[in-house]
């Protein structure tokens, strides 16, 4: 799996850039959902979280496969 994840990071900052960031206007959706739950996240429900995660997952990956890539021996 780590090498999975390592050898497709363009894939990753791909998804980041689209799907991570959709809509864009008027700002990142996974922006406004991140200032929502330093906020507090009152209001929030599951659907907001699992949106929430959908949107968050390839900025993960991409991470993931930076630091997978950056301490590689």
């Amino acid at each position: 799996m780590e090498l999975f994840i390592r050898k497709i990071w363009k894939i990753w900052l791909l998804a980041s850039l689209s799907l991570g960031l959709a809509p864009f206007l008027p700002e990142p959706h996974v922006w406004g959902k991140i200032r929502w739950i330093a906020g507090g996240a009152v209001g929030m429900s599951t659907l907001d979280w699992l949106d929430f995660l959908f949107h968050g997952a390839p900025w993960v990956l991409l991470i993931t496969s930076i630091i997978l890539i950056a301490t590689r021996k």
